[in-house]
């Protein structure tokens, strides 16, 4: 087949369906993990159907795909809901089908599980076993009740020691917030910064690639990744490849150093608790809350849409279950540690 034949064939300029699926994802700016979630949902679905297209399928080929993630893959229901909402993504906005059997299929309940807090001496003594940039991402999940991934994508401009605060852009549901700064973190943020000043001015001077910017950005300030105020707080120390540019760009710290950070101190330190980064951000709620800071308040710090979400947190503001005092404590009920039986105490008596 000639060159000409070739070009003018509909089929071989027609895209695959994960392609198609990639730029109705891009098109409603969702995030990059949401496609990366939903396409991988969609190779899965199609390759529990042995490949079939999905036009194919219907209602049951759904549910016997969701059956079978929490049967056998036994997966939490946030995930089998997460590959529902890829499915329906999938009908709806790429194959453009509006199957009605898409509303009535049954979602999984998720569990309501109350958070993991520590203690102020086990905070301390997780953050005593990490050390630099790892010591510095995790004081700040701690100190400034961030997420993991918005301490790591934090950026120079976004910090204002001055004012003791720090902008979080783009945080879950893409809301923008304003949180503080600990005091304590002055001087380490400001000996981190001047560190990173002198590694830019040297990155620049080698002509390296600058950091990825988000969304169009790259396009209205085509310079904008190479200035100062857009460097990430906590680069990573190896190049990567943009997904929506396709160029070499310098990245932030991958998530899974400071995880893997995290759990090597919880071992050292030698807690109970299976504590994780995540730990760290229950903490500074509940924390402020013990410390008598308004509960509205910890809502606006922690970027919550729903105060319902921060209540969460007041479970361990009183001791026991809500508060609630056990009957073996009153006054009188548990005198002796080992009391002695009522017969031997008549015998007593008697004598």
């Amino acid at each position: 087949m000639t060159p000409y034949h070739r070009e003018s064939n509909p089929a071989a300029k027609r895209p695959g369906l994960l392609a198609v699926a990639r730029e109705r994802i891009r098109t409603r700016h969702l995030a990059l993990r949401t496609e990366q979630a939903y396409l991988q949902w969609m190779r899965r679905y199609i390759a529990f159907h042995h490949r079939r297209h999905p036009r194919r399928l219907g209602a049951p080929e759904v549910e016997q795909f969701l059956t079978y993630l929490a049967v056998d893959r036994k997966v939490s229901s946030a995930t089998q809901n997460q590959a529902l909402q890829a499915l329906l993504f999938l009908y709806r906005h790429v194959l453009a089908i509006e199957l009605p059997w898409l509303d009535n299929v049954t979602r999984a309940s998720s569990a309501r599980r109350l958070p993991l807090v520590l203690s102020r001496d086990e905070v301390r003594a997780l953050l005593s076993q990490l050390q630099g940039t790892s010591w510095l991402v995790a004081n700040l999940l701690y100190g400034s009740g961030l997420r993991l991934m918005e301490a790591l994508r934090l950026r120079v401009k976004d910090l204002a020691l001055e004012r003791c605060e720090l902008i979080v852009r783009d945080g879950k549901g893409g809301k923008d917030r304003v949180t503080m700064v600990p005091d304590a973190l002055d001087v380490p943020l400001r000996a981190h910064l001047a560190r990173l000043r002198a590694w830019f001015e040297d990155e620049r001077r080698r002509g390296q690639p600058g950091v990825s910017l988000p969304t169009a950005l790259a396009r209205k300030y085509p310079q904008g990744g190479t200035q100062w105020g857009w460097q990430y707080l906590f680069p990573s120390a190896t190049l990567c490849r943009d997904p929506y540019a396709g160029v070499a760009v310098r990245h932030h710290l991958h998530e899974k150093a400071v995880q893997r950070a995290v759990q090597s101190a919880v071992r050292k330190a030698g807690l109970t608790q299976p504590a994780s980064c995540h730990t760290l951000r229950h903490a500074f709620a509940t924390h402020l809350l013990e410390d008598g800071y308004d509960i509205r308040t910890v809502q606006e710090l922690l970027g919550h849409s729903d105060l319902k979400t921060t209540m969460i947190y007041t479970h361990v503001l009183t001791k026991g279950a809500g508060g609630v005092r056990s009957p073996l404590d009153r006054r009188g009920t548990a005198e002796r540690s080992d009391p002695a039986p009522k017969s031997a105490q008549r015998a007593h008596e008697a004598d």
